[in-house]
Parts: structure tokens; sequence; C-alpha cells
């Protein structure tokens, strides 16, 4: 299944880009099998899927994101086992049992013309699903539409003819800074009947202008794939005998429990980018 190198090669082989061309072009079956969570990210196993080779991996890093079984095997549960040795016998037995129930039978057999079918259709379908997704081509263009181009907008808008946004973003970040401690939620409620959650706080900014606060209802993502909940409070009316505070509110459809989510205040101006610039952050206790 790999190309063959003699034994005085391998004394002198360091890991390059060479070494590394010649293994996935030679290889169809890239076997991974860190603990969880010590998979640094994946590329290895990336490069092998534009050469027709197939991942069997442990459900960590990239892999845990892109696997299918009509694209290649798994191993794990996706769950931290730390050092245990009862689950690195079952994990054994699990590589084993794959290679010998699956992968070698998928790999072997052969239809009259002499190709394994089911072995080419996975190939097929790992090739026409994972390369263009997990690509560098497809990153560069993430980053660039996605980050690139609009903090380069950012940085031409910032400059402008005399630097007047330059100098208004340093003042609006020294006031915020200064009274970013004041900051506090001091009292927050839900309400929630398996459908509808609704959601109460009361939130004290300081001496700091109402504008320059977002509150928000924050959940952790639900899946893998998935981004965080991340929704704006509305703000209500002030606070009776209160500097800077107001009543915010929000009500949502959803049938997550209501301890998934929590509420928070974030630093927030036009111009600057949180967390990126400021990183202020408010959680209810």
């Amino acid at each position: 299944m790999i190309k063959s190198i003699d034994s005085q090669q391998v004394e002198s082989l360091t890991y390059d880009i060479d070494v590394a061309t010649q293994l996935v072009q030679g290889v169809d079956l890239w076997i991974n099998t860190p603990r969880r969570p010590w998979e640094a990210s994946g590329t290895s196993g990336m490069k092998v899927l534009v050469n027709g080779g197939l991942n069997l991996s442990e459900l960590d890093g990239w892999w845990a994101e892109a696997f299918q079984p009509e694209v290649g095997c798994a191993l794990g549960d996706g769950a931290e086992h730390g050092e245990d040795p009862a689950w690195d016998r079952s994990e054994a037995e699990a590589l084993y049992a794959l290679l010998e129930q699956d992968v070698v039978t998928a790999f072997y057999e052969r239809d009259a013309q002499g190709l394994p079918q089911a072995w080419l259709a996975r190939m097929r379908e790992s090739m026409a699903r994972l390369t263009g997704l997990f690509s560098t081509n497809r990153m560069v263009r993430e980053y660039t539409e996605t980050y690139y181009l609009s903090a380069a907008a950012a940085y031409r808008a910032r400059g402008g003819a005399d630097f007047s946004q330059v100098r208004e973003i340093e003042r609006w970040l020294a006031l915020t800074r200064r009274h970013w401690s004041g900051v506090r939620i001091a009292v927050v409620s839900r309400e929630h009947d398996g459908e509808r959650l609704r959601v109460d706080a009361h939130v004290y900014s300081d001496e700091l202008p109402p504008d320059s606060v977002r509150v928000e209802l924050y959940s952790d993502a639900e899946a893998a794939d998935a981004a965080p909940e991340r929704i704006a409070l509305q703000r209500g009316e002030p606070l009776a005998g209160s500097s800077g505070g107001y009543r915010y509110h929000i009500e949502i459809t959803t049938r997550r429990p209501a301890e998934h989510y929590s509420v928070r205040v974030v630093s927030a101006h036009p111009q600057v980018r949180w967390p990126l610039e400021t990183g202020l952050v408010c959680w209810e206790r």
C-alpha cells in the first residue's frame, strides 16, 4: 500500500516536502490514531484526499468534522478518555476490527474486471465531498472574503484625509477602558415554556454611553460545525434611581434549556472589532 523505501534511505530521511509527496501519492489508507484531543489539525490526512487515499482516523481535529461513513473510517466516540489503558485496548481492538472487516474486504473484493468497486465508490465520495472543503484554496478564499477585504476597507476608512476617525476611536477606547470595571449585570430573570425563552436583565454601564455596549444572550454551539449563538437584547427603559442603568429584554424561540444561555455585555463601536481590538466582556454571575 505504500512505496517501498530501503533501510538505508529510512535512516537518512527527515520528513520534508519530498518525503511527504512520495507518501501521499503512494498510500491507499492513511491511518492516524492519536489520543483525543492531541490531533494538531490533520493536514497530513487532508493531503491524502486529492491523491485518492482514504482516511482511517481518530474522531479528532479535522476528521471529527469531515468524517462520514461514505468517505472513510473512524475510531473513537468523539470524547476524551485521557491515558486510560482500558480505552486504549478498546480502540486497538476496534482498529483491527475495522481493518479486517471493512478495509481489507472493500480493498480486495474485486469484480469481473478486477476492480474493487466498494473501495472505488468510497474513494470517489471522499474526493468529491472533501477535497474542495479541506484545501488551501478554500481556506485562502474564505479568509480573504470574510476577514481580509473588510479589514482592508476598515483600514482605509480610518485613514481618511485627516485621521479624524482614528482620533475618535482612540477617545472611545480610552473612555471605555477607564470605565469598564464599573460595568455590571445586576439582575437576570428567565422564563422558558419549552418553546419560547424570555430573558430580562438589569445592566449598568457606569459612565459609558449605552451605545458603547452591546448586551447579548450567548450560548455555545450545539454542534462542532455550528457557530455560537449571539443574540442582542433590546434596550428598554432606564432603571429608576440609577445612573447608566437600563432594562434589557429578549424573547426567542428555542428548545434548548434556559441554562444553556448566559447574558453578557461586550464593548461596542461600529468601527472597532470585538474581540480582536478590545476583548472587553462582562458576564452575568
